[in-house]
Parts: structure tokens; sequence; C-alpha cells
């Protein structure tokens, strides 16, 4: 649109522009399939837009399922949706969808559009408009919908009543700039109100009316004759879609047509209004003073002044067309109503949400228990389609109630492998699923391997360290400590994000571990090449403050993983936790993730508190990042605790982790088959032996330096 030209120019109106989701041709298809079939009459149907609340995107009409009416093709009844929603003023509009293309393009356009034009002058003459403003902004579509191709032309019409003379602009500046100090607070807050009330926020049209004290009220037009006085201030606002700092929106039109034919008014002061972040913006708002020149004819109720309104396309006078041919897929289908949380996310709570890197984010989840499902589902409402379970059990009677991705189908014929099992739910859950089930068992220390079945569990090992390899983020979901040893270590060594939850029967603990001993930026990027996303890589490597490393579940230990099943009662080889439990830690562990993939150094992000001076948890998006969540439902508790690596770890210390690059296989037999072998490996035996003859020597002296501590 031209900008403002000298005093006395022509108004510019800034055309309405039209948004269509997808989901109202879904609905326009369902109901020409299953209800209209060759009944071509109009539907009401309704739009939505707000006030402009961007300084460099206006707001469009839209249009959605939801604008259909919920009656059948005889009943034709308006579309029931409820008023009072701030960001959907309600706009009533006609939809002419024709049977053929060749209907679509012989129907008489300029014909429609003077008959929805002569409908909003007919409201101005009655009244009707003064009662229910949205009348003003009345719209049509026309369209066909090719159901074979999936593709739909259409054109969006917004009639507006031509002024003859036209209208012409004397002033226009921001609201700021024309309001005194006191004026503009009063007339913000007034606007706040009127906008914040159920009663009034959806209502497109109204009165600012401005006392000689400065006090500001905003009123219903009906309310037109009270707010005449010598000592008041008048303006007609309405909610403004336009952004543009020169030209007020297109609802203007009809409303300088109506003040023209209702009160006889030549000269008009009027508010576009708009907003910023929900609030009234002075700054975005314009004020403008306009001058009306009453045309001929213009009282006569039979007299329909000529109209305007067809939208361009790119600038022709032409009709548009989508093609909906992928999304029609359900599949498809269910990947925009699953993003769509996502997605509005990034509008205002996380902008920097990075949906391309979720969505290539490649996880691998060890244990396909009660833990499992409910990771796995977490991740799905993140948006992370790459999910493996790892799992060796069979679907049991006991199973599908507190395992949330089974059923009782799952458990006949003596149980399907979990790990197939939740695959093919997860696919039944969200189609989209790059989902894959891995049926094997993980080597444990303390559980020894017979001679004959040594290149089997060797085999296993190795088809563990290519899954560990080939993932981006490995989640520790196994029902036994000693299941994790081999994982941790086969991350600690590769340097994956790494992810540990853990249940007792009212307590939990969730995890991450740091990264790897020999962690460099070099190797990790080497590595990255392979198995992450360029997003992930991009994560600050080298933003390392060579502070000590995180440490691993094992890193507190003193003893060496054992088998913690033998001579064991049935209550405690089982993992008998409150149900509640498992969902709590699982959404933790999934949500821990999500701050390390948006925390700006990423796997080496030091352990946080809520109360840290380092936490810096008013820079993060996610907010603060912590290393170990402890809760206990017993006592509906949680702490954050942060430990140091270990070492003498005997899952991720130096001396662990090169052992098993230099020996790989050989060493994790001897690790398996020999339980002291971890402990003297590392220097715990030796540790152990030094503490059980340590003798303290209890000084009778106080030491005057309270404050001293011993770090171990």
């Amino acid at each position: 649109m031209a900008k403002q030209e000298q005093s006395g120019s022509i108004i510019q109106f800034a055309s309405f522009e039209s948004a269509v989701d997808e989901s109202f041709w879904h609905k326009l298809s369902s109901l020409k399939l299953n209800k209209l079939g060759i009944d071509d009459s109009p539907i009401p149907i309704t739009g939505f837009y707000a006030p402009c609340s961007h300084t460099q995107v206006s707001n469009p009409l839209t249009i959605v399922a939801e604008s259909f009416p919920s009656g059948t093709n005889k009943e034709l009844a308006v579309p029931t949706i409820s008023h009072g929603n701030r960001n959907r003023c309600l706009v009533p509009g006609i939809v002419y969808n024709t049977n053929t293309i060749e209907d679509f393009r012989k129907l008489e356009k300029q014909k429609l559009l003077k008959e929805e034009a002569k409908k909003i002058w007919e409201d101005i003459h009655t009244g009707k408009a003064v009662e229910d403003s949205a009348l003003l902004l009345r719209f049509l579509l026309i369209s066909f919908a090719d159901l074979k191709k999936w593709s739909f032309h259409y054109w969006f019409a917004f009639p507006a009543l031509i002024l003859d003379p036209p209208a012409t602009l004397v002033d226009l500046k921001p609201a700021s700039q024309w309001f005194s100090p006191e004026e503009a607070e009063s007339v913000t807050t007034a606007c706040n109100e009127w906008r914040s009330s159920s009663l009034t926020a959806d209502v497109p049209f109204f009165l600012v009316s401005i006392a000689s004290n400065s006090y500001s009220t905003v009123r219903h037009l009906t309310d037109y004759e009270a707010c005449q006085g010598d000592s008041q201030k008048l303006l007609f606002g309405f909610y403004d879609p336009c952004h543009l700092p020169n030209n007020p929106g297109w609802p203007l039109r009809n409303f300088l047509a109506l003040i023209c034919s209702r009160w006889n008014l030549k000269t008009v002061h009027f508010l576009c209004y708009r907003e910023n972040r929900g609030f009234a913006d002075l700054g975005l708002s314009l004020v403008g003073e306009a001058l009306i020149t009453v045309p001929q004819g213009w009282r006569d109720r039979q007299c329909v002044p000529n109209v305007v309104g067809w939208e361009l396309n790119k600038r022709r006078i032409e009709s548009r067309c989508i093609n909906l041919a992928t999304s029609m897929d359900p599949t498809r289908l269910a990947v925009s109503a699953a993003d769509l949380n996502l997605k509005l996310m990034r509008w205002r709570a996380l902008p920097s949400l990075n949906l391309n890197m979720l969505f290539s984010l490649k996880c691998l989840l060890l244990g396909a228990g009660t833990l499992g499902c409910q990771v796995a589902r977490m991740l799905l409402a993140w948006g992370v389609r790459k999910i493996t379970l790892l799992d060796n059990g069979r679907v049991a009677m006991s199973n599908p109630l507190r395992q949330s991705l089974y059923t009782l189908d799952d458990c006949l014929d003596g149980g399907g492998f979990k790990a197939i099992a939740a695959v093919k739910s997860l696919n039944r859950i969200f189609p989209a699923v790059e989902a894959e089930g891995v049926v094997m068992a993980i080597p444990m220390p303390g559980h020894p391997v017979p001679s004959k079945e040594e290149d089997s569990v060797l085999d296993d090992c190795r088809r563990l360290h290519f899954l560990i390899e080939s993932h981006d983020v490995v989640f520790l979901l196994t029902d036994t400590r000693e299941s994790r040893w081999l994982p941790s270590l086969l991350c600690a060594n590769t340097n994956k994000i790494t992810i540990t939850a853990a249940l007792g029967f009212d307590s939990f603990l969730v995890m991450r571990h740091g990264p790897g001993p020999f962690s460099s930026t070099h190797d990790l990027k080497a590595e990255n090449e392979n198995t992450l996303s360029a997003d992930i890589s991009n994560l600050a490597i080298a933003d390392r403050d060579g502070g000590p490393r995180l440490g691993c579940y094992f890193c507190n230990d003193v003893v060496a993983p054992t088998d913690s099943t033998a001579n064991r009662t049935l209550d405690q080889q089982c993992t008998v936790t409150r149900p509640g439990l498992a969902p709590i830690a699982s959404a933790l562990a999934v949500e821990l993730l999500m701050g390390i993939l948006h925390h700006p150094h990423g796997i080496f992000a030091r352990g946080e508190f809520s109360n840290s001076s380092n936490s810096g948890s008013s820079e993060q998006p996610l907010g603060i990042l912590p290393h170990q969540i402890r809760g206990s439902l017993s006592q509906f508790s949680q702490m954050m605790l942060v430990g140091n690596s270990s070492s003498s770890c005997t899952a991720c210390c130096s001396t662990v982790v090169s052992e098993y690059r230099e020996r790989g296989m050989e060493f994790i037999l001897q690790a398996i088959n020999h339980p002291t072998y971890l402990e003297d490996l590392t220097g715990l035996t030796e540790l152990k032996k030094s503490a059980s003859s340590f003798e303290f020597d209890w000084d009778n002296e106080i030491d005057d330096d309270d404050n001293d501590c011993i770090e171990i």
C-alpha cells in the first residue's frame, strides 16, 4: 500500500488477508463426501481474526474446521462457537462450494459480492450492525474441491462499501503521539479492560470516550448518544489486523460507511487498535482524522452502494489453489496434529525449540518395561521420531496395567516379546514413528558365561556397541544395577548423551551421565559425522571450563556391580514400586534430555541447582539443568544433587575405558566372569583394604577453623 501522502489525501486501506487451516479443507471434504453430495447450496461459516500483534506481520482472517456449522446440510445453522475469546473475534461468512471446476469459473462473482454487500447495507440501516458490529466484516468464499486429486480452488472476498466521493485523510500518527500522557495511560487501561472481559473481548468495533479530566472509557456502539458532550473526545475504535504504520486496516471501510449513514458525521477520529503480547500498544496503534462527504442517495435504503473486495493472489486478480494430496494421508495428518503443540511452543514460550533436531534425534531405550514405555511416550510428545527399544523379556499378564504400551492381546500365547510389542503399539499411536525393537539380553557382571555361550554373549556385546554408537541418546531403564554397567561403559567410550532412571518402592533417581574421560572437541566431532545430526554437533563442545566431569551411575559406588537377583524372594526380584512413580521419573528423564539439547554446553553443562549461583536459569530457555534428581513419594519431595566423576569408577573412569579400548571383548568377558576384576583394576580393592585398616586418632584439641572440609 502507498504511504501516507499530504493532508487531504485519499485514505489508502490495507487489504484483508485470508488464511485457511488444512483442517477446514478436511472438514469440507468430509461434508462433501458424507453429507452434501451434489448439493451446492451456500453454507454459513465463521471466520476468526484478532488485532495485529506484530510490527512486521498482519493478522489474517482465518477459517478452520470449527468454522462449519454442526448441523446437516439441510439445517445450515450458523456455527455455534462460544464468544469471549480475545484471540478469536468471530466474523460471519458464507461459502459457495461448486460441484465442478467449470461451475467455479462460471460463478457470477460480482453478483455474489453485491449480495453480501447488500446484507451489510441492510444491517447498517436496520441497526443490526450497531448491535453486532461483526456484521460489518461479512466475508464470502467460493471454492471447488477436487477430491480425486485432493486439490482445492478457492477465492475470498471481503465486501467493502465504496464512499463516493472517497474519504480523505487529514492526519494519521501513532496513538502515543496523539494522546497526552494522562490520556494515553487511561486509554491503555480502558482498552485492556475491554479486551480482558469475556463480554467484550471479541467485539471488534467500539467507542473510546475521553472526558475533560483525561479519564477514558471504552463503550459499545449502541452507547453513541450517551457519549455526546462538549467536554468529551470521541474516537471510533476497531481491531486493526494491519501492521503497516501508515495505513489503516480494511475493517475501517465499512465502519466509515456506518458512521456516515447512521450518525451523519463529516469529521471522524478513529483508533486503529493494535497490540503487543496481548496488551494495548499505543506505539503500534494509530489515530487518524478522516473527512467524509455524504454521497448522493446514501440515505436511500434501496440504493446499495458499489462494492469492492475480491482478494488478490500475488497482486493478480485470480483465485488460489492448494493441493493437499500428501497431507490428506492419515499418517501425515497425525504428524500435523502431533506437531501442533510443539509449533505453538515456538510462538512465545520457547522460540529456540529446534524441531528439526528433535525430528532427527535417534534415541535408544534399554529396557521396555514400566520406564521404557513411559519414556517412549514422552519422547513422542516432544517430537522425537526415531526410537529403538531393547529388551529380551515377554509381556506378562501383570504388565499391561503398569506398562502403558501393552494390552491383554500382547500377553496371550505365552506373551510376545516386549520390544516387538512396544514397537507395534508406538506405530498404532503415531504411524509416522520410526521405531525398532531389538530382542536381546544385556551381558552383565556377576552373571558368568559358560564357555559354550561365550560366542553368543560376545555377539550381543558387539551388537550393543553398534547400537549405542549409531544412536544420539541412550536411556538406561533396566531393572537391575548390573545391567547398566556395560551400557554405561560403552556410552562413556563414545561420549553419548546418557540418561538413567531407576525406581525403588517409593523413591526414584533420574540423572544424566557426564562426558567420557577422553572426550575432546576433535574426537566428538569425528563421531558426530557418523552419528549425530548437524544440530546436535553444533552444541558448544569447546565451551568447557576445565572443571571436573560429572559422574555416571556407578561413580559413587565402592563395589563393582554383581548379581543382584540371586537368593532373592519374588518381591525383591521384581521391580515393586508405587504405580505413580514411573510416570514421574520417566517424564523427568525426558525433560532432562530436552534441557541438555537446548543448553549451549550440551553434555558438558555443569550440574545446577535452583538456588546455585551458576545456574543461569534466567538465561536458559528451559531453566536449570540438574545432574541428579532424587525424589520420594512417601515425602512428596524432590532434591537435586551433583556428583563428580570418580577416578575409581568401574564404568567410566579412564582406567576402565582405556582397558576396553585396548582389549575389547576380552576385557568385557573377564569383567563378566570375574566379580572382583573391576575392583582390582580400578583400585577399589586397595581402597577398601585401606579403609578397613584405617584408625582415627581423635584429638581433644578443637580446631578453630570450622569451615575446613575434606573432599573425597
